[in-house]
């Protein structure tokens, strides 16, 4: 009866087979960038060409977590990099925070010689000296946000800990041949809450949407202002709590990301220490703490962050991991390792302890370290009017839109103005 039409659920189990090599193509080439990045594509001194992946010793290796974060790094292809992924779950976020950057921290701050120009519109002196502000994306996943900042003419940096993101983003900005180069299957494993196993389960997007060296080189050759794009890899608190990185942005972009924290303390302490006088803190993003029960034999642990939302995944050593854009259409890709005894240095998000706050707290703590809070709402409430009523009744983070189960995320939006 299951076996044959109209139900077939062998021809199904094939699909779903073939909706796997699918997303493998991705991996693979994913994986080959990463190995030869580091140094492990088994090509020695005489060698041309590396070995092929499936022949180096640690293949077949994974643990379960392993294969977990990389199922999840795949399927955030979708949100991040597919056409209907990204119009109903990034470009609401998109849209807000470059909603915020033209009023507090403009591209044409220094531009004009209007005296409303030396100013922001709180009043305030525009932090930083140059004439492009510079942001930094602390939890930047794949890239697309940091990406889309740096087409609006803004220098950004993001920064990511998990490698298995790093190695996604860095193939997809500076690798990728052309838009709609892969095939991708998000959903196709998912056997629960399904409408329809050919417009749901089994349906096919295209990645990237964009392609992103062309995307700048058509603004470069229309005279629009392109910004420049950077990613280091490492613990966002260990990266930039440092004395050298202070006073180095003009802004913060946190999307997603302050729940990631176990103290938010932390965080804050080192969003204040990198931000320019004047500096602007820009969040969206719920408050799903992910380090609730780490130690109440929970699966919310360092290592295992099931589809992060830009957080941490225990990739603790701090590398630099570079994806640059000069302004002529090139890309500069860059690994360092620095190494330090661990028993001297701080251990940044894997420190012990971890607290919880309500979203009223975490503005009230965000206001005692020294900022001011310009502008707070929650988005996703449909009573809400106002510029992000767009979110509806929330928006979804790698939801399959046509599920039986729908998860939303309403989100706290608030901008800060370091004191």
């Amino acid at each position: 009866m299951l076996s044959g039409p109209p139900i077939s659920i062998l021809d199904t189990l094939s699909a779903v087979d073939d909706a796997i090599d699918h997303n493998a193509d991705l991996a693979d080439a994913i994986l080959d960038l990463g190995l030869t990045s580091f140094g492990l594509d088994g090509r020695g001194p005489d060698q041309k060409d590396p070995l092929p992946a499936a022949s180096l010793e640690f293949h077949g290796a994974a643990r379960p977590n392993d294969l977990s974060k990389a199922h999840s790094t795949i399927r955030q292809f979708y949100r991040d990099w597919s056409r209907e992924g990204f119009t109903s779950e990034v470009k609401p976020l998109l849209d807000t925070i470059l909603s915020d950057l033209r009023t507090h921290l403009p591209l044409d701050r220094h531009a004009s010689t209007d005296d409303s120009s030396a100013t922001t519109s709180a009043g305030q002196s525009p932090p930083g000296g140059s004439a492009t502000p510079s942001l930094l994306l602390p939890g930047a996943g794949l890239g697309r946000l940091l990406f889309e900042l740096c087409r609006a003419g803004y220098d950004a940096t993001g920064n990511e800990i998990s490698y298995h993101q790093l190695l996604a983003s860095n193939f997809i900005l500076n690798c990728a041949a052309h838009e709609d180069q892969y095939s991708i299957y998000p959903f196709a494993t998912t056997f629960t809450n399904v409408t329809s196993r050919k417009s749901q389960q089994l349906r096919r997007h295209t990645v990237p949407d964009v392609h992103p060296a062309t995307a700048m080189q058509d603004r470069i050759d229309r005279s629009l202002p392109v910004g420049e794009m950077n990613m280091t890899a490492g613990d966002f608190i260990l990266s930039y709590s440092t004395p050298g990185c202070t006073g180095t942005f003009d802004g913060v972009v946190s999307v997603f990301f302050i729940d990631t924290a176990p103290n938010l303390i932390r965080y804050i302490e080192t969003v204040r220490n990198c931000l320019a006088p004047n500096g602007v803190w820009i969040n969206l993003g719920p408050l799903l703490w992910h380090f609730d029960d780490r130690f109440h034999g929970g699966d919310n642990d360092i290592n295992n962050n099931a589809e992060s939302k830009g957080g941490g995944d225990g990739d603790t050593d701090t590398h630099t991991h570079s994806h640059s854009h000069d302004g002529k259409n090139r890309h500069s890709h860059s690994l360092q390792q620095h190494k330090h005894p661990m028993e001297l240095e701080d251990k940044g998000i894997a420190e012990p302890g971890s607290f919880e706050l309500s979203d009223e707290e975490v503005i009230q703590l965000v206001s005692q370290f020294g900022f001011e809070i310009i502008h707070h709402e929650i988005v996703g409430d449909e009573n809400v009017n106002s510029p992000t009523s767009a979110y509806g009744s929330g928006l979804g983070y790698v939801q399959d839109p046509s599920s039986l189960l729908q998860n939303r995320y309403r989100c706290s939006h608030w901008v800060a103005r370091k004191l």
